[in-house]
Parts: structure tokens; C-alpha cells; sequence
């Protein structure tokens, strides 16, 4: 085994990583907080934090944008590349570095080991590698194994300038943190003009297809603010780096080509060895092709480009160009145009990629990427681009708006919510030519779509339902699925299950059943999912309704006993097994599940309630021998109701006061604003969080028991003394969902602080590699922030915002369709209104909060000024319309609804 290819679980299993001493030596220096944390030496954390920064917290505020001059600007990498296609990373300056996208299938976006000299244990343990943060630690940044960048020139007023994209060049440059889409902006004091660039790789919720290519485009504004006309040439550029890492012989060449296709050129470059029989060199992981493109008209290009600036807008070369191995080659095209005073003109390019070739040991069958089903070549892509860009720019664009742009939701919050979303632009995530999507846990690290760390995430199933619905039926309940109904937990490359992968994956489909149009899917994969219910049933062998069976869970154990986490994620999914068997009118196993989900809530209520909090019940023979959380406070204790709320099961899985008994107690007990003083007295724990920085621990010893986890020596008690983002959104979410605002919102911001770009990428959120696939949950706390609700096979919609209810606009996405929903009270009136911006929304029911508690009886319904025909009640929870018959709303036409 390589060494970029360690399983997780050997590596830590070889003893305690980095001391606290060691992690705040690596801190780096930044505004401190506004606020402050006290380490009492127990397990309580106290909490000193100014009520008006947290009031703050609420506010829309505007678009965060790093700036060069507060040194933001060097961690930054957005993945700019199409979702499943490698990984391209748009830097803090607007150039392009990393190029993960030659399928070489390291650990970590870069695989590093970091040594820690004065570790007191073995040396195994000395060395931090991307498992364990090392790209957390000490952030990557310049990893640029190809040239790439644009210049620009600038004649006016009888001067000539020259800027490059790159920080010197310019007196400021900030960055728009908005994923999909980055906004870059140069200023220079020499010169009068607004630059600005978006970069972005097309991204369309319900469109995976157009959101999947492998491209990346960048869109300039150029704004003259003189008073005379300015003359502005601009050239971008690519090196051919094709085939960087398999061939190094005399024999090998690459070349680059100039191509037209309609008005639009680009350059093309390949690799060629003349030894192809021999080193089957087409089959090889880099082995593809790359290609700039000029997407304006009167572009000059050149094959063989000099870097220099006097020789950058001068020369138009079309010759085919053939160089040796070892020598550079850059292909170039560009433009010139005439931007008038007080005018503005755009310039659009794009660079491309076609690497088809990916493979990992336990696929054996497929080993392409899915682009491959619609391209032949680079050529194809860049064409396609150029032959569809308004439509690929403008969805885009209109995406970004409806998120970013019409929201009032607190601009910070948008930010993170979403920014995960790019890890599956990331080598984290894949797409086979045979459709099916491919996730490591993090990028290179554990493999086999992993049911214990995707179920976390309801990213992908809110934006590219069709994705996820895919891997329900081709992974889970295909690949994976065993005669008994158990869930192999990481499709080829383990067979056993995990229960709470399991219980995920039953309510994932759940999720992916109301994230379709009708009751197909359902029906079709509902024998299996039967069965998949019945086999958490069965792992409660005494009866109680409550899991007693040790099965593996995320923390890499199997723990006896009764587990709150457990047991609680188990009622939830057989909640959903009720009600999907409701649906299939498969009457017996719904009475069946109802029976078993109110035996376990009824017990896990009187006997894993500890007056405060919930716990793990040791198992009554082998009691505390084994590894288990027993009586600490423990971050997903009641993660089943918290599961419950994102795919909208009304009937309570846990009870409420118990629910937000414990939810308080893991914020007195676990949520800190400096770890620093934790971690060091608890050793072993990997470094996600460092000494000044805020955080949720996994689990914390409230009542000072010697032997809190029953054991001492098991190597995954480092688990619990961590910071894991992933888990940390799923609390945030619940957080938000119980309606404890306040701290949904400050755990969301601590870990939105951690990731300041002064400090580290703000796109990368790390815990077992780089790109986490679980840190997705931070869509949860957006999806619980609007109270958001839907089952498209009946029609039905709830929206109940948690935060700014009085004057709330936010996006939605549904089965076909997406755009805003908007609520304001108008002098004692509730104003709603959905607005579908891309496809449509079918509806037959809408359900609504009250904003005014003395809220009349008296409704009208509009479609697009039209009056729509309802019947409705008005209960103590809120408002619920039901419509005469199922209306369609389409793209541009709005649903209005009045009641005063």
C-alpha cells in the first residue's frame, strides 16, 4: 500500500496525534473573537459572549469579500471545475492552481505529512498526514503544476499599462466568496478602470448534466471610468501539461493546434508518444487533452506563446506547434476592443479538460468519467461552451441571484450553508460513464460512497435529487443490498453495514421519494426498502424498540448497549418506513413500524434520559469493559429528531422538552469559543480546530467520571475530544429546527470563523481528508432555517422561517423547479409569494406559519393575478391551503397569497 493510500483507521490506531502545545505554535495570528471562553477543568464550558455581536448575527449584512491588503488572499481555492470532473481551484487572485484533474488519486488535494518533533509518544505519531488535518494545520496553497493566467493591457490618455492576474500587480484585489460563482475585483491607482472577473464552472441545481462539465469560465467586466475612449487588449493563457506524470522519454511530444468552431477560437493541446503500443499510453490516468478558448469575436490566438509582456498581445500564430517533453508549451488567445469614457464591455473565455481515464481497485468495471457519454475531446467541450454559453451563464448567474442576490437571509450564512456544496467539484466526488456517483469520505480517503458519513448530508439531495436518488437505487438498494436487507455500508469495498448508515439511508430514501415528481421511484424500490426497515427492527433483539445489537457506527466501533444516538436515528427511520408504507398502502408493516417507533421513543425516553441529557446504557454483561460514550454528553444524541425535521415527519421522534433538555446541555457542556484549553488536557485528537478557535467537541464528561468511555486505550477515544464540522452543522441545524436561534446561528459562525480565509481555504472543510463529504450538512441548517418542507408526489409545500419571519425571501428547490418564496406582514396582513425561476412547481397543498398571532379568516389565492379556488384552516401551528385542484406554477408567473 502507498503511503498516500493508508486506511484512516491503521494510521490512528498508532497513538495520540499532535499536542495542544504543538497546534498553538502553528496558530496563526488574526483578529481575536468577540468573545471569550472560560475552562472551569471539568466538562463545562463557559460562555462570555457580547450580546450585541450575537444580535449581529442576524443582519444581512453584505457579501464577504477578502481582500489582498488584509493578506486574505493566499488559502483561497474555490473549486471552479463542473461537479464529478476534477478538481480546479480559482485562487484568491483570480488565477487557477491545483489542477486535480490528471487522476492521480492522492489523499488530501495534496498529500502531506507534517512532522511534530516534540510528540511525547511513538513515531508513527509524530506525523500528521491530510487524515488528521495536516492540510488544516498548515493550509495548502500555490500548488501550480501548470501555467495558466490572463494579462491585460491598457492604452489611454497616450500611457500604456500592463497588469497580470496576479496579486503584485495590482494596489487591491477582493474576492466575493460566492460559490457557485466568485466575483474578483482589481483596482489600481494608475489606472482608471473597474475590472472585474466571475469564475465559475456552470452550476444548475436539477441540471447535473450542464453541472457537470469539465470547464471553467471566466466572464471580465471592464468599466472605463475616464472621460476618454481606452483601448484594452487581453490574452489568457494554458500550458500543455498533458500526460505530466506517465511519460518522461525522448519519444514523447505534446502538441497544440488552433481550432475554430463557429466564430469562436481556442487552442487545443495533446500529448503524443510514439511508443503508444508499447506504453499503452491512452489508458494512462493523465493521459487527455486541454484547451483555452476565446468565446468573443476577433480573437488572436497563438500556439506557441511567449510569456513575456511585449510579446503577449502581439503575435497571431495558428501553426500547429509539435515541442519536446522537456520544453514549455503555451497556448494563447485573446482579444482587443475599445471600451469608450464612462463605458463597459465584457470578455468571456473559458479553459477545458478532457482526462477521461479514472479507475480505483475496488471499481472494476467502470473507468471513465461520465462527460465522456457526451464529448469525444476537448474540442467538444470547449464547443459545446461556446455553442450554449448564454444559456449555461445566464442559469447560473440566475442561480447565484436567487440564492445570493433576493435573499434576506444574513449573507454569512449563505456563504457557508452552500459552500460545502463544492466538494462534489472536488476530487472527494466522481462521476462514471455509467451514471453512477462516486464519493470518498474526503478527497483519496476511505472509499465506497460511505453510508455512515453521506447520510449527514442533504446537500445533494435538495439541489441534484436525480443523483441521489440514483445512488439509492444503483448503491444501496443494488450494489449493496443483501437478501436479509442490510445496507453494505461502503458499497464494493465493505459488505457489512452500519446502523446508522443504514437508518440514513432508509430515510435518504424517504427524501429522495419527496424529491421526486410522483410515487415511481417509491414504488418501484419499495420491496427492498421494506425490507431494509425490517432490518433495523431486528437488531433490537430484546423488544423495546430500541437497537441492542452491536453494529458498526461513523466513530469506527461497534458499541454494546443502548445508544441514544442510535436508537433514536433507528426510530426515525422506521418513522419514515411507517410513512412510506402509508403510501404504498402496505397497511400491516406501517401498524408494524408505528408500534415499534412509540415502543422505543416510550423507552428511550424512561431510560437513556438522564434528567438532563440522553446516554449509552451499558450492555448488562459486559457493562463499561467495551468502548462507548455511556454517560457523556454526546454531539448527536438526538440526531433522530433532528433528521426527522429535514424530511418534514411531524409526529415527534423524541420528545420536545427532553430534545431541548439535551440540546442545552450540549451547548453548556460542548460548545466552546476557544478550544485550546480542552485539548489540552485531553490528548489524541486530531487537529480540526486549534487553540483560539471556536468549536462543538464530539463528547464531554459532565458528571467526571475516571472511565468515561469504558476503556482508555482504544485508539478512536481521540474521536470524542475533536471538533468535526460535519457534525457540528447536523447539531446546528437542530438547533435552528427547535428554534434555538441563537446558538444554530453562533455554532454556524464558529465554524464559518474558522475557515476565515486570513487562516485557511474557506471551501475546504476538513476532518478525515480534505473536502469532507459530511461537512454538506451545512445545507441542513439552511433547509431548517426556512422551515422547509416538500413531497412533490403529493403536491405539498411548507415554508415556516425561523429567523426574520416578518420579512423573509429566500431560495427554494423542488422536483422540477426552483425559485423564491417571500412572507412580509403588511399591517397585520401575511403576504406569501412563490416565484418558480427555472422550471415549475406543482402544487396541492401549502402550509404556512403565522406571523400574526390574531390572524383573520379571510384568504385570497392568485396565480399570476388570476384567482385560484381553496379551502383552508387556520389552527393554533399555522395555516394550511388546500387547492381545488393541483396548480402549476412555471418559470416567471407567481403564486400570491394574502390572508388578513
Amino acid at each position: 500500500m502507498k503511503k498516500n493510500e493508508i486506511d484512516r483507521r491503521d494510521f490512528i490506531k498508532k497513538g495520540s496525534l499532535a499536542t495542544a502545545a504543538l497546534l498553538l505554535s502553528r496558530l496563526p495570528s488574526w483578529a481575536k473573537a468577540p468573545y471569550r471562553n472560560v475552562f472551569d477543568g471539568s466538562a463545562i464550558l463557559v460562555k462570555n459572549l457580547d450580546p450585541a455581536w450575537v444580535k449581529s448575527l442576524y443582519n444581512r449584512g453584505d457579501t464577504t469579500t477578502y481582500l489582498k491588503t488584509k493578506n486574505e488572499l493566499q488559502y483561497i481555492g474555490m473549486p471552479v471545475g463542473g461537479i464529478g470532473s476534477g478538481c480546479v481551484y480559482a485562487g484568491g487572485d483570480g488565477r487557477l492552481w491545483l489542477w486535480d484533474i490528471f487522476n492521480q488519486n492522492q489523499t488530501g488535494v495534496i498529500y502531506k505529512e507534517i512532522p511534530w518533533n516534540d510528540s511525547p509518544v511513538d513515531r508513527a505519531a509524530k506525523i500528521l498526514t491530510p487524515f488528521d488535518g495536516a492540510n488544516y494545520v498548515v493550509p495548502v496553497k500555490d500548488v501550480r503544476p501548470l501555467d495558466q493566467g490572463f494579462a491585460f493591457k491598457f492604452e489611454f490618455d497616450g500611457k500604456t499599462l500592463i497588469k497580470r492576474l496576479q496579486a503584485e500587480d495590482w494596489d487591491e484585489i477582493g474576492f466575493e466568496a460566492t460559490y457557485p460563482m466568485a466575483t474578483v475585483l482589481y483596482t489600481d491607482s494608475k489606472l482608471p478602470v473597474s475590472l472585474s472577473a466571475k469564475i465559475y464552472s456552470p452550476f444548475i441545481p436539477l441540471d447535473e448534466d450542464n453541472s457537470g462539465l469539465p470547464a471553467t469560465i471566466y466572464s471580465f467586466n471592464i468599466v472605463n471610468n475616464g472621460s476618454t475612449a481606452m483601448k484594452v487588449s487581453v490574452t489568457g493563457w494554458l500550458e500543455n501539461k498533458c500526460s505530466m506524470y506517465y511519460e518522461r522519454t525522448d519519444q514523447f511530444t505534446r502538441i497544440n493546434t488552433a481550432i475554430k468552431t463557429g466564430e469562436n477560437w481556442m487552442v487545443k493541446g495533446i500529448s503524443h508518444d510514439k511508443n503508444w503500443g508499447d506504453y499503452n499510453m491512452p489508458l494512462a490516468p493523465d493521459f487527455g487533452e486541454l484547451a483555452v478558448i476565446s468565446l468573443n469575436p476577433g480573437t488572436f490566438i497563438n500556439t506557441n506563446a511567449d510569456l513575456t509582456d511585449n510579446s503577449l498581445f502581439s503575435t497571431d500564430n495558428k501553426e500547429k506547434v509539435t515541442q519536446k517533453y522537456d520544453k514549455k508549451l503555451v497556448g494563447s488567445v485573446g482579444n482587443t476592443i475599445t471600451v469608450a469614457g464612462g463605458g463597459s464591455k465584457q470578455l468571456n473565455y473559458a479553459f477545458c479538460w478532457y482526462f477521461p481515464n479514472i479507475s480505483f481497485a475496488q471499481i472494476k468495471t467502470d473507468n471513465k468519467r461520465y462527460y465522456t457519454n457526451k464529448f469525444k475531446g476537448v474540442a467538444d467541450v470547449a464547443a459545446y461552451i461556446s455553442d450554449n454559453f448564454e444559456k449555461l451563464s445566464s442559469e447560473t448567474q440566475l442561480w447565484c441571484d436567487t440564492w445570493y442576490g433576493e435573499s434576506t437571509l444574513p449573507h454569512w450564512l449563505l456563504e457557508r450553508t452552500i459552500a460545502n456544496v463544492s466538494t462534489l467539484a472536488t476530487t472527494t466526488s466522481h462521476r462514471f460513464a455509467s451514471g453512477r456517483f462516486y464519493g470518498w469520505e474526503g478527497v483519496g480517503s476511505c472509499p465506497g460512497n460511505c453510508t455512515h458519513v453521506y447520510q449527514y448530508a442533504q446537500a445533494m439531495g435538495r439541489l441534484f435529487p436525480a443523483l441521489e436518488r440514483d445512488q439509492r437505487e444503483r448503491i444501496d438498494l443494488g450494489l449493496a443490498y443483501y437478501d436479509d436487507g442490510h445496507i453494505g455500508f461502503r458499497a464494493e469495498a465493505d459488505h457489512h453495514p452500519a446502523i446508522d448508515g443504514q437508518s440514513g439511508r432508509v430515510l435518504g430514501i424517504y427524501r429522495e421519494h419527496q424529491m421526486s415528481t410522483d410515487k415511481e421511484f417509491l414504488t418501484r424500490n419499495w420491496p427492498k426498502t421494506k425490507m431494509a426497515v425490517q432490518y433495523i427492527m431486528n437488531q433490537d433483539k430484546d423488544g423495546d424498540g430500541m437497537l441492542d445489537t452491536p453494529v458498526e457506527n461513523t466513530l469506527d466501533a461497534k458499541w454494546p448497549g443502548e445508544i441514544a444516538w442510535l436508537v433514536g436515528l433507528c426510530i426515525a427511520a422506521v418513522k419514515a418506513g411507517q410513512l412510506m408504507a402509508e403510501e404504498m398502502n402496505d397497511t400491516q408493516f406501517a401498524v408494524t413500524c408505528k408500534e415499534f417507533a412509540a415502543k422505543g421513543k416510550a423507552n428511550m425516553e424512561s431510560q437513556l434520559f438522564n434528567g438532563e441529557y440522553f446516554i449509552h446504557k451499558p450492555d448488562a454483561k459486559l457493562d463499561k469493559t467495551v468502548l462507548g460514550s455511556y454517560n457523556t454528553c454526546h454531539i448527536d444524541q438526538v440526531y433522530g429528531q433532528s433528521w426527522a425535521f429535514q424530511v418534514g415527519i411531524k409526529e415527534r421522534i423524541i420528545d420536545k422538552d427532553k430534545t431541548l433538555s439535551a440540546l442545552r446541555a450540549l451547548w453548556k457542556y460542548n460548545f466552546t469559543t476557544d478550544v485550546g484549553p480542552y485539548i489540552k488536557m485531553h490528548k489524541g485528537g486530531r487537529g480540526y480546530a486549534l487553540p483560539g478557535e471556536g468549536g462543538i467537541i464530539m463528547n464531554t464528561n459532565p458528571q467526571n467520571d475516571p472511565e468515561p468511555y469504558g476503556i482508555k486505550d482504544a485508539w478512536q477515544v481521540g474521536y470524542f475530544h475533536e471538533c468535526m464540522s460535519g457534525f457540528e452543522h447536523q447539531l446546528a441545524s437542530h438547533y435552528m429546527a427547535e428554534g434555538m436561534t441563537d446558538e444554530a446561528l453562533i455554532a454556524t459562525r464558529t465554524i464559518h470563523d474558522r475557515y476565515h480565509a486570513y487562516k485557511r481555504n474557506p471551501f475546504n472543510e476538513v476532518e478525515c481528508s480534505d473536502h469532507y463529504a459530511r461537512a454538506m450538512a451545512s445545507y441542513n441548517t439552511y433547509i431548517a432555517t426556512c422551515g422547509f418542507e416538500y413531497h412533490g408526489p403529493n403536491g405539498y409545500l411548507r415554508f415556516a422561517p425561523k429567523i426574520n419571519k416578518e420579512n423573509f425571501k429566500a431560495a427554494f428547490t423542488s422536483a422540477k423547479g426552483w425559485g423564491t418564496y417571500s412572507q412580509v406582514l403588511e399591517k397585520g396582513a401575511q403576504v406569501h409569494r412563490i416565484e418558480p425561476k427555472y422550471g415549475s412547481l406543482e402544487l396541492q397543498r401549502l402550509s404556512f406559519d403565522k406571523i400574526n398571532p390574531k390572524i383573520k379568516n379571510k384568504i385570497k389565492v392568485t396565480l399570476n393575478d388570476q384567482p385560484v379556488l381553496v379551502s383552508h384552516q387556520i389552527t393554533k401551528e399555522g395555516i394550511d391551503l388546500v387547492f381545488s385542484n393541483r396548480v402549476t406554477i412555471n418559470k416567471g408567473q407567481v403564486l400570491l397569497v394574502k390572508m388578513g
